[in-house]
């Protein structure tokens, strides 16, 4: 039986994680922030694990979905790092509290279902550029594919949550920051 998860108890889920960290999500803490009893939310068939499930199986499906167009698409491989990452940054902005609450939001869709890669599209771009010339990963690709990804989610995360940063600011230095890293020869 699968249990909805509304968006009320998601935003408080994503409030605990922000306070407690992944081991202190409980449905005690979810139920307080929400107004209501352990017992009334338990009752409705919601565990821990479903809450944060809701919330990990919505970004996963988000970036599949993002970037099946980036993938499908044709042009250079820097074009394709390019628009991989603005579908990364547009998934970020539509999960920013989730992503702001912890930076190993990644890591635990990886834990639970396995090698969800998020990294292999920044990997096939990389390689792509390196064939056809316009990209020049400095080292392993798939260190360089990782870092790249890295670097510009959370510095994007950083800049969009912390710091209030439009969309358009944000997206354009933090491009230009990570993109130099892969340009020049």
């Amino acid at each position: 039986m699968t249990v909805a998860v509304d968006e009320t108890l998601r935003t408080a889920t994503i409030a605990v994680l922000a306070e407690h960290g992944w081991t202190g999500v409980t449905l005690e803490r979810v139920a307080e922030k929400v107004g209501r009893s352990r017992v009334t939310l338990w009752r409705q068939g919601l565990t821990v694990e479903t809450l944060l499930n809701s919330l990990l199986d919505a970004l996963a499906e988000d970036y599949r979905d993002s970037l099946w167009p980036v993938l499908a698409g044709t042009g250079s491989g820097r074009e394709g790092l390019i628009r991989t990452l603005e579908a990364l940054f547009d998934v970020i902005d539509r999960h920013l509290p989730l992503m702001l609450s912890s930076d190993l939001v990644f890591h635990q869709e990886q834990a639970r279902n396995g090698p969800v890669s998020f990294l292999d599209p920044f990997e096939r771009f990389l390689r792509e550029g390196e064939s056809d010339g316009t990209l020049h990963p400095h080292g392993r690709v798939s260190d360089v594919a990782e870092v790249l990804m890295v670097s510009a989610a959370f510095t994007y995360v950083h800049m969009r949550g912390r710091h209030h940063w439009s969309r358009s600011r944000a997206r354009r230095l933090t491009l230009d920051l990570v993109l130099r890293g892969v340009l020049e020869a």
